[in-house]
């Protein structure tokens, strides 16, 4: 019998990324609208990738399974 290949869920392959280290990576909402209400620390946090939590991170592992 054959053994099915695991499809990869293309909307969070484009949205989320693993790093060497086996956790997940993907940028914060609330990026582009109202961003000169926001403080510019904020928005510079907002800019670069955050470490995804634990929980979404384990779901990951399904949605991309060759990654």
């Amino acid at each position: 019998m054959k053994k099915l290949k695991l499809k990869t869920h293309k909307a969070t392959a484009k949205r989320v990324y693993p790093t060497a280290g086996g956790k997940y990576m993907h940028l914060k909402s609330a990026r582009t609208k109202y961003r000169r209400k926001k403080d510019p620390t904020r928005n510079r946090s907002l800019s670069q990738p955050s470490v995804m939590a634990k929980g979404d991170a384990h779901k990951m592992k399904r949605l991309l399974p060759y990654s």
